[in-house]
């Protein structure tokens, strides 16, 4: 089998297993997945547009599954696609003004800013801190999650899934809520990205990455519903954060 092969079949499985995880814990898909690619060779410049429009390809798949495994509810008039609405609605501005960012700033900068924010987030949700809901809480979610995914093609997760179960909402429906709202974002950070830098990405990347991720979507709510302690998962979910934030850390030290 040639090199080309075994790389190709590697990123599948990795996206995969990164969406699974990703679409039952609501993050590190792109968290994880990005300094992993880039350990492997490939482009940032192909990297972060493949990470945010194969993310899209699982949160379609996952979002399906979650409304079907009753981790969320997608119905017309439910909270939880109000909440995906407001979050998406909020995050358009903030994807354009990321991508051109994020083409343009320093990256250590925004490199640190992004897991010192995913870090002390997750140690709120670790720590049981909560208040009460609002919407105008969830449109400040949306906003500052949705430019950490224009930057670098992760940290939307886990700062929006701590961030709504900070106030208020229920581990599995936050979940939910995440993976649909992160459809639409991911395709606008695509979109934001292409025009901004005329540049398209590695096809065999995309290809090898959406394949996986679709799959990884189909899992991963089906894992969710499968855990029925909610203090558990949300201890899961506080301590995927503290970690995506102290990988993203130590990544940027190391370099």
């Amino acid at each position: 089998m040639e090199f080309f092969d075994i790389m190709f079949f590697t990123v599948i499985l990795l996206a995969v297993v990164m969406e699974s995880v990703d679409s039952s814990l609501g993050m590190m898909y792109g968290t994880i997945l990005s300094p992993l690619l880039l350990g492997l060779g490939f482009d940032p410049q192909d990297v972060v547009p493949a990470l945010v429009i194969s993310q899209a390809v699982g949160g379609i798949s996952a979002s399906f599954q979650h409304h079907r495994f009753r981790n969320a509810s997608f119905d017309w008039h439910s909270k939880d696609l109000k909440v995906a609405a407001v979050v998406f609605s909020m995050g358009i501005l903030a994807v354009i003004v990321g991508a051109v960012i994020g083409v343009k700033v320093n990256k250590f900068v925004l490199s640190l800013y992004i897991s010192v924010l995913m870090l002390v987030m997750g140690i709120i949700v670790f720590a049981g801190v909560k208040f009460r809901f609002s919407w105008n809480k969830i449109m400040v979610l949306g906003l500052v999650s949705s430019f950490n995914k224009a930057l670098s093609g992760g940290g939307f997760g886990p700062i929006i899934t701590s961030g709504q179960m900070i106030v208020g909402r229920s581990s599995k429906r936050s979940v939910g809520a995440t993976t649909m709202s992160e459809v639409e974002i991911c395709i606008a950070s695509f979109v934001a990205w292409w025009i901004i830098s005329q540049r398209c990405p590695s096809l065999p990347l995309i290809t090898a990455l959406c394949v996986g991720a679709f799959v990884g979507g189909l899992i991963g709510p089906y894992i969710l519903s499968r855990i029925k302690n909610i203090k558990l998962l949300t201890k899961l979910v506080a301590v995927m954060a503290i970690a995506s934030g102290l990988f993203a850390l130590i990544e940027i030290i190391t370099k």
